[in-house]
């Protein structure tokens, strides 16, 4: 069946529930959400097919949310590839493209109460863009009851698994920690589902910005995941870390700028203070960068221990 596509929060509800009450599935009753801001690529696609192959119908929202960017000029030069995105969506088994204009998500102008991030949206990323994830967390608050299934899709099953999911890539580490926290925090009925980072051959993280990069700044930003792979490969053999070191390759490499590279606690995200430069490493953390190359900004992370 074609994918359909809508506009409207009511003809999301319609036609979800539509959808819901007809599919035949190996998951009856089951709904995957994917939020997405466009200009899709192969990570994206495996976002899709996670929830696919886990849910009776999947609604992908398709959404550039003002509220994320401090720039007005950046907010203008996100890519919008609607059609193509339709394609991958289709292509990846996607029943359901939720695509509304700014006015519907936010018919009175921009929203006098959002969602605040707290401390942990002013860490790593938050530093560097304020308010930020303020306006994500509000957007996918907004957009997790605009998919939420009627009233009886709520209860757990045998497994303890929601029937209403929705699924977040691993690379945004930060976003992930802290839509799981607005979730538990304030008891939205969705369980959230991670799903691994894809790279390309090289290691590059797949991002809708790297299509800005030239061909010798993408050589650059291959830098990224070089120092994460080091940082791991320490890791790994119970080394000290030697961040310092790590941070050295990254400011060595032309057109790259540097803004943090920081091994932090999987859950709490805060710096780890032990085990870190000089001493063995011991248990678990994730190694989070970010850098300036050319005129794009680049995340990156991987898991440590």
């Amino acid at each position: 069946m074609a994918i359909i596509k809508v506009s409207t929060l009511a003809q999301l509800k319609v036609a979800s529930a539509q959808l819901l009450g007809s599919k035949k599935s190996a998951n009856p009753g089951t709904l995957g959400f994917v939020p997405t801001m466009g200009a899709l690529h192969r990570g994206h696609a495996a976002l899709a097919r996670a929830a696919v192959a886990e849910n009776a119908v999947v609604v992908a929202s398709v959404f550039v949310n003002p509220l994320q960017f401090g720039d007005a000029v950046d907010l203008d030069r996100y890519p919008r590839t609607t059609e193509a995105d339709l394609m991958l969506l289709e292509d990846a088994g996607v029943d359901i493209m939720f695509a509304p204009a700014v006015e519907e998500m936010y018919p009175s102008g921009e929203p006098a109460v959002r969602v605040t991030a707290g401390k942990l949206g002013d860490l790593h990323e938050g530093a560097s863009r304020p308010g930020h994830f303020d306006g994500a967390l509000t957007v996918v608050a907004k957009l997790l009851h605009a998919g939420r299934p009627e009233a009886g899709l709520t209860e757990p099953d045998k497994n303890g698994r929601l029937p209403y999911r929705a699924y977040f890539g691993e690379k945004d580490a930060q976003q992930l920690a802290l839509v799981k926290r607005m979730v538990a925090d304030l008891n939205f009925p969705v369980d959230i589902v991670p799903v691994p980072t894809v790279r390309d051959d090289d290691g590059l993280a797949l991002s809708s910005r790297n299509r800005f990069l030239s061909a010798k700044e993408r050589e650059s930003a291959l830098i990224l995941s070089r120092a994460l792979r080091l940082l791991r490969r320490r890791a790994d053999a119970h080394e000290p870390l030697d961040i310092l070191s790590a941070e050295e390759l990254v400011h060595m490499t032309p057109g790259v700028e540097l803004d943090y590279l920081e091994v932090v606690d999987p859950q709490t995200l805060q710096v780890r203070a032990e085990n870190c430069q000089d001493t063995p490493f011991t248990g678990e953390a994730l190694a989070l960068i970010a850098a300036k190359v050319g005129p794009v900004r680049l995340i990156d992370n991987i898991k440590l221990g």
